[in-house]
């Protein structure tokens, strides 16, 4: 398990994690998927000695919280309104990078990677949250492959109508998708919120930078009508 000092945000609040703890109040810890957030409140609730849930609803915590006054909520959202629970949102890794590198250096030991790591797996844009930084490390130590670089930037819209500057985006958040799931099209897919079909006709029309297929120069429809008029 991750030490808590280690969380994303712990600088702001774990000079008052006694006072926390000592709270009559339930607490309610929140944050993006993956933050650390379910760690967080098993440990704080192991220190209380009282139970915890993985809340799939602030609805499903507040109702829980009825029967388990100083009980710990872990959730993806705050709390609904009217709760008396303490809340406690951490951010995600990409607005606290400065926790990467203790975080690298934790899961590399769990996963029995010596260092030194490659500077790569902490490279910024970072993956956003534990389980995407773990598996970076995974897939470093199984399959010795390592973040794609991420060239060009989002597209600088420099077109004035509005299907060549989507085409344009729709190009740069597939191909980030790509880079980020290393290839894989199933959590490029989940990344993108697409279904699979939809998915491969992206490619087609983008290419895949990672496996290095071009595209086949296929436009949307929208596309095709602004070229021709």
């Amino acid at each position: 398990m991750i030490p808590i000092p280690l969380l994303p945000g712990f600088a702001r609040w774990g000079a008052h994690l006694d006072a926390l703890l000592a709270r009559p109040e339930p607490l309610w810890i929140h944050g993006p998927a993956g933050s650390g957030v379910s760690t967080l409140a098993a440990d704080l609730a192991a220190r209380r000695g009282v139970p915890w849930i993985e809340a799939t609803s602030p609805e499903a915590g507040t109702a829980w919280l009825a029967d388990h006054p100083r009980g710990v909520v872990a959730a993806r959202e705050a709390a609904t309104g009217g709760t008396a629970a303490l809340e406690l949102r951490l951010p995600g890794l990409d607005e606290e990078p400065t926790a990467i590198p203790g975080l690298l250096a934790a899961l590399a030991a769990e996963e029995g990677i010596e260092s030194p790591l490659p500077p790569a797996l902490g490279l910024l844009p970072c993956p956003g949250n534990l389980r995407e930084l773990r598996n970076r490390l995974v897939r470093w130590k199984l399959l010795s492959q390592l973040p794609e670089p991420e060239t060009g930037g989002p597209p600088r819209f420099e077109a004035e109508d509005l299907a060549t500057n989507l085409h344009e985006l729709e190009r740069f958040l597939l191909h980030r998708a790509l880079r980020r799931a290393y290839g894989n099209r199933s959590e490029a897919s989940a990344r993108l919120g697409v279904s699979r079909p939809q998915l491969y006709a992206l490619i087609r029309r983008h290419g895949d930078p990672v496996r290095g297929e071009a595209s086949t120069g296929e436009a949307p429809a929208r596309l095709r009508r602004r070229r021709r008029g």
